[in-house]
């Protein structure tokens, strides 16, 4: 089992910053692609990053540029930079684990095995 705990979630106004963290238990990361999906009220979980375990990373079209994945391994951590944020950031962002390829595409959220509870972001203008 694998526990995902986000944090640093918050209320900005539009242009600001902030950083999120997802940090895990139960499993070291460093063997797994590790992801941030985020959901607006109403509207399906989407896809925001991607990083696999080599390094590589992927961003949606509607963040790329804005925000950064990373990860520490020593401190079974990843992070989300945001930057330049927008009110159409406004979500809830979830952290999600995937141990073992199941087939899919890496920004598709069936392919990701276990979640976190999420933290509030909120963007004002």
């Amino acid at each position: 089992q694998v526990q995902l705990v986000e944090s640093g979630g918050g209320m900005v106004q539009s242009g600001d910053s902030l950083r999120l963290s997802c940090v895990a238990s139960g499993r070291t990361l460093s063997s797994y692609t590790m992801a941030w999906f985020r959901q607006a009220p109403g509207k399906e979980r989407d896809f925001v990053a991607f990083i696999t375990t080599s390094g590589v990373t992927t961003y949606s079209d509607t963040v790329k540029g804005r925000f950064t994945i990373s990860r520490d391994n020593a401190k079974n951590t990843v992070y989300l930079q945001m930057n330049r944020l927008t009110p159409e950031d406004t979500a809830v962002y979830y952290c999600a684990a995937d141990l073992q390829w199941n087939g899919l595409s890496l920004s598709m959220v069936r392919e990701y095995d276990y979640w976190g509870q999420g933290t509030q972001v909120t963007v004002s203008s």
